[in-house]
């Protein structure tokens, strides 16, 4: 009887995923073209706009945005170690990296800006919904308005 209900389960998911197959194969090829603009290997020069911080906290805390967001947990994960990055208002992640191979660290570059607003120029790369920039310049833009006690108590 065990036996039985094992094959037939089998059977179930076999048969679901054969009548299913076709669908998501279209939804997927339908997310790779719909991405496939976000791809841009040769790198496009502009600027971006948002927070220096941490990685960690915006991608676990869907709560901390631009605008809002802790200025202690920012400086204390960016000073553990954490990657920083540039977080926009559209909630866009951009990754400071250099022009050079072998990469080095852009991290002594952004520490004085962890918790500014900046406004970013360089070159942009995009590869399966990552960004990058390459920082020509940076600067901190002092008339946005920020709350970086967000989440205190």
């Amino acid at each position: 009887m065990k036996l039985f209900r094992s094959v037939s389960m089998v059977l179930a998911i076999v048969g679901a995923t054969a009548i299913a197959g076709p669908a998501i194969d279209l939804h997927a090829q339908q997310t790779q073209s719909s991405t496939a603009s976000d791809d841009t290997d040769t790198g496009v020069p502009m600027a971006i706009e948002g927070i220096v911080r941490d990685v960690a906290c915006p991608m676990q805390n869907h709560k901390s945005t631009a605008t809002n967001f802790n200025l202690e947990c920012a400086l204390a994960c960016a000073k553990a170690g954490s990657p920083l990055i540039i977080l926009t208002k559209t909630d866009e992640i951009y990754f400071p990296v250099s022009a050079q191979m072998p990469d080095p660290s852009q991290r002594e570059r952004l520490m004085p800006f962890v918790g500014k607003y900046v406004r970013a120029t360089g070159t942009v790369y995009r590869r399966n919904g990552t960004r990058t920039i390459v920082i020509k310049d940076i600067s901190e833009m002092k008339d946005v308005k920020l709350n970086s006690k967000a989440g205190e108590e």
